[in-house]
């Protein structure tokens, strides 16, 4: 059987959690089986249970309690006390090692843009519990769709790939807010884009507005820069109709790829069909 973690990454208020939840749902209407994790010590109930909850080992309401902390200083506290506990860690994973694990994590990029922490749960995860790993990169739609935010969401989105060193899907979460506003064919632009194009039409942009020319160079490079990596494609994702799930349903399809999950299962024996050859059909 395969050991399958599917870490859900993104900024603060993305949709990471009603991404999660959107995942095991579908997944339980086909008959499979999901687990979610939770590794945010500040998290709100949602709407499946914690199958395992880093708040039972460690919260950041008592760190910053009891260490008169601040958030992230709270937050980086919390998982520190992880990394030296990850024996508490193996022992909740150890009743769900043939079962897709859903890790809802934080939303403070820091921790998986420059503080070595989820890349050493990441090793740990894989080499130790022997699981296939893949990255989701959330970054919502309303966000995205404009040529300026679009490089600042694909370069933290290609840092987080290049820290953490999985197979990594970006997903263009919240598309129900901008479905009426936005044409299918400017959305097409962000979801499947040519960064060089889009520089170009920046620089259109910046040249009407005036906008000093020196940056002009530094925004080829940066376009430059996305285009050489190609990973700038992102998966629509909108949580909005639960009877609808096309969108969930493509991303799990995408997951299941990279993660070979369908390799690992258990080949099932063939129905035996009885056909009696005396009946009339």
């Amino acid at each position: 059987m395969s050991k399958v973690g599917v870490l859900a990454l993104g900024p603060a208020g993305v949709g990471k959690s009603t991404f999660c939840n959107s995942i095991i749902s579908y997944m339980q209407t086909k008959g499979r089986t999901a687990h979610l994790v939770n590794l945010d010590p500040a998290a709100d109930p949602t709407e499946f249970e914690f199958s395992i909850d880093i708040r039972d080992l460690i919260s950041l309401k008592d760190v910053q309690e009891e260490l008169n902390l601040g958030p992230n200083g709270a937050l980086l506290y919390c998982f520190e006390f992880l990394l030296d506990n990850l024996d508490w860690l193996d022992e909740q994973i150890g009743d769900y090692t043939d079962d897709y694990l859903i890790f809802d994590c934080p939303g403070q990029i820091e921790l998986y843009s420059h503080v070595p922490v989820m890349p050493t749960i990441v090793k740990h995860l894989q080499q130790q519990l022997n699981f296939s790993l893949c990255c989701t990169y959330l970054l919502e739609a309303p966000f995205i769709i404009d040529n300026a935010k679009f490089f600042s969401g694909a370069l933290s989105a290609m840092s987080t790939m290049i820290f953490l060193e999985l197979p990594h899907l970006n997903i263009l979460s919240k598309m129900d807010l901008v479905k009426d506003s936005v044409s299918k064919k400017e959305l097409k632009k962000f979801l499947n884009p040519d960064p060089l194009l889009l520089e170009s039409e920046r620089e259109n942009e910046n040249s009407m507005s005036n906008l000093n020319p020196k940056y002009l160079g530094l925004n080829r490079a940066i376009a430059q820069l996305v285009d050489d990596f190609g990973m700038v494609q992102f998966l629509p994702l909108d949580c909005s109709d639960k009877d609808d799930n096309r969108s969930v349903e493509t991303i799990l399809s995408y997951i299941d790829d990279v993660t070979q999950w369908s390799e690992g299962q258990e080949p099932k024996e063939p129905k035996d069909e009885v056909v009696d050859s005396d009946e009339d059909f």
